[in-house]
């Protein structure tokens, strides 16, 4: 019974406490320089304002750099200009989200294999639950955004703040339907460890049968 009120605790706050936050409309009508640049992906102008001396690594607000201002709009070419004028492109903004995990959230594969091509390592620690970019992917069933960060190098195994890997968020924040199948179906197929249990002991494949997952049962009972 504790078990059971435990996990559900962990689950309420998983599914509760705060997300992303892009900018606002108010934000985004006071931004200017870089700032609003980004957001609007002129290209031209960022270049100008890199060369004129604009700092590409300032911050807003909320911690954003104009890099994660480009990433929340989706802007992939002043993404690039951004990083070839020297950007971070591994920097976090205050609650702790890179680019990678503002495009693996936003299920904008594009964008995320461009900043990983650009140097944003996918195995950053990030997010308020010190997660990564695979375990976001993963916990909404981004299938294609989860298949380009196993590729591209992302930890299978990494255990959030609330002692959760990929495999058990896919399964205990997912809706045991076709996307979170294939997105377990990728991490098991990669290697990913589907023993790990969560920190009350409850394994992957424990969680799909209390939730009646019957094709994520059978997936996680098959030998490796």
């Amino acid at each position: 019974m504790l078990r059971s009120t435990i996990a559900a605790c962990l689950l309420a706050f998983a599914t509760s406490a705060s997300a992303q936050t892009a900018p606002s409309d108010r934000e985004i009508a006071g931004y200017e320089g870089l700032f609003a640049a980004a957001h609007m992906g002129d290209v031209s102008l960022i270049r100008q304002l890199a060369e004129g001396g604009a700092d590409v690594n300032a911050r807003d607000a909320w911690g954003r750099t104009p890099a994660h201002v480009a990433a929340f709009a989706s802007n992939d070419e002043a993404l690039r200009a951004l990083a070839e004028a020297g950007a971070d492109m591994n920097a976090l903004e205050s609650q702790a989200y890179d680019v990678v995990t503002i495009a693996a959230v936003a299920d904008d594969p594009e964008l995320m294999s461009l900043a990983i091509e650009l140097g944003n390592d996918p195995s950053l620690t990030t997010s308020p639950y010190d997660g990564t970019a695979l375990i976001a992917a993963a916990h909404l069933g981004h299938v294609e955004v989860v298949k380009r960060l196993i590729e591209a190098g992302a930890p299978l195994d990494h255990v959030n703040n609330l002692h959760w890997t990929a495999v058990i968020e896919a399964v205990v924040l997912g809706d045991g339907g076709p996307d979170h199948q294939a997105v377990l179906d990728a991490l098991l197929a990669a290697g990913a460890n589907r023993e790990l249990a969560d920190r009350n002991g409850v394994t992957p494949l424990q969680h799909a049968e209390q939730r009646g997952y019957a094709a994520m049962v059978e997936r996680l009972k098959q030998a490796d």
